[in-house]
């Protein structure tokens, strides 16, 4: 075995053992971390909720792995600017400026891909606050910037590239299936499974954890409700739709069920704790 080789073998153990909470991290130096985004797998199985609202937007998703972020916008005065209440808005904190332009220089970096290790998929959920219709109006002039940077949808035709947008919130149900090329799909809800996926418009299936289900992480997960859910995931991925509930309890009891019944995507606030949880995990939990 060559030097390089027992320097990179080294390096990924270190970090392991920082990720479990053997070491501390202050033991790596900071310029370190170029060499753990190359070194460390993405985290497929989770998603960054409200990331914007973290000290880093973006970047700190990043640094944890992770390979679905969100980001709300609103309408205002012809830009989509970031936040979550209208209230809240800056005029430089846009779109473009918090994800996509950022998004395009670590996917130039990394040779098309916003992880140079691992499974190529990255997602941004964008989360429309403002008039459906009208916004994507504007979003779609956006993205068409980015043809580079976006999975495109041509029909039953996919062409992936570094990053898949999907829309939820007000999001435009009637236009976006109108259009023969896309540069987006949608988040499905409950009465989605219903219903036929035309050309894989639908992406994902979010809903509101407690809108159908009672058990709260805690003791055992009821039968009726884990035999709910296990029927809900089968119907989801019969429509290759990925499944994420949002405003559910974050516990490492928790998400070890739902990766076990095979939801796709963790909704988490708490970056760290998930990250330690999946790199540390076992079966499903990493699968």
């Amino acid at each position: 075995m060559n030097h390089a080789s027992i320097c990179k073998g080294k390096s990924i153990a270190l970090w392991r053992l920082i990720i479990l909470g053997c070491l501390p991290g202050a033991l790596v130096n900071a310029d370190d971390n170029s060499d753990r985004e190359a070194l460390l797998p993405p985290l497929m199985h989770v998603h960054a909720h409200n990331d914007y609202v973290h000290h880093r937007p973006l970047f700190d998703a990043l640094d944890h792995g992770f390979a679905s972020v969100e980001a709300d916008i609103h309408l205002v005065g012809g830009q989509l600017l970031v936040a979550h209440d209208r209230d809240k808005v800056k005029p430089d904190i846009t779109l473009q400026s918090l994800y996509l332009d950022p998004l395009r220089v670590r996917a130039k970096k990394f040779g098309g891909r916003i992880y140079p290790n691992g499974d190529p998929t990255f997602y941004l959920l964008i989360d429309t606050k403002s008039d459906a219709n009208k916004s994507w109006a504007v979003l779609r002039k956006v993205l068409a910037d980015y043809p580079d940077l976006l999975t495109r949808f041509d029909g039953k035709r996919v062409e992936p590239k570094a990053v898949t947008v999907v829309l939820t919130g007000n999001r435009p149900r009637e236009l976006l299936p109108q259009e023969s090329v896309r540069l987006a799909g949608l988040d499905g809800q409950m009465p989605d499974l219903d219903q036929p996926n035309p050309n894989g418009i639908f992406l994902w299936l979010s809903e509101d954890w407690k809108h159908f289900f009672k058990w709260t992480g805690e003791g055992a997960f009821p039968d009726k409700e884990k035999a709910r859910l296990q029927d809900i995931v089968a119907k989801a991925h019969e429509r290759n739709m990925k499944v994420r509930f949002w405003d559910s309890p974050e516990s490492t009891h928790f998400w070890r069920e739902l990766r076990d019944d095979g939801v796709d995507l963790l909704n988490v606030d708490d970056l760290a704790g998930a990250e330690k949880f999946l790199r540390q995990g076992s079966g499903p939990a990493l699968k």
